[in-house]
């Protein structure tokens, strides 16, 4: 039980750092319970190659923070479209828009518990 607390504690707290770099509808889905190889998806959209470059940048330095290695060391970034960040119980994707929209992650992994997304923390509360 400790570590799926870790997991999306470490999640949420990624797709915070994905939200302050400017990243674009981010969102971190628990999938413990439906998936066997991780916990957690954290998904967001880049809007250049730059944007992504200094997304990656940011996240292997928190990464190396929290002492989180990635399973496989990431190539070259030049003109991508998805790059993948496998932490193991943490799954990162970042995606240009055309694939995210294409792709469309959440609706396919939608069984699974969100738990955060930058549209819930940049919407206005409302009361009834």
């Amino acid at each position: 039980m400790d570590d799926i607390v870790k997991s999306k504690a470490l999640a949420v707290e990624t797709a915070k750092l994905l939200t302050e770099h400017k990243a674009k509808e981010v969102n971190a889905l628990y999938i413990g319970d439906i998936s066997s190889f991780t916990d957690c998806f954290v998904i967001g959209t880049f809007t250049s190659q730059g944007h992504l470059k200094g997304l990656v940048r940011h996240l292997k330095e928190y990464l190396a923070r929290n002492h989180l290695s990635p399973v496989h060391k990431h190539r070259k970034i030049e003109s991508e479209n998805w790059v993948l960040i496998d932490c193991g119980r943490i799954v990162i994707h970042l995606l240009n828009e055309e694939s995210r929209t294409f792709y469309e992650l959440e609706k396919l992994w939608h069984s699974g518990e969100t738990i955060y997304s930058e549209e819930r923390v940049h919407s206005p509360s409302r009361s009834s």
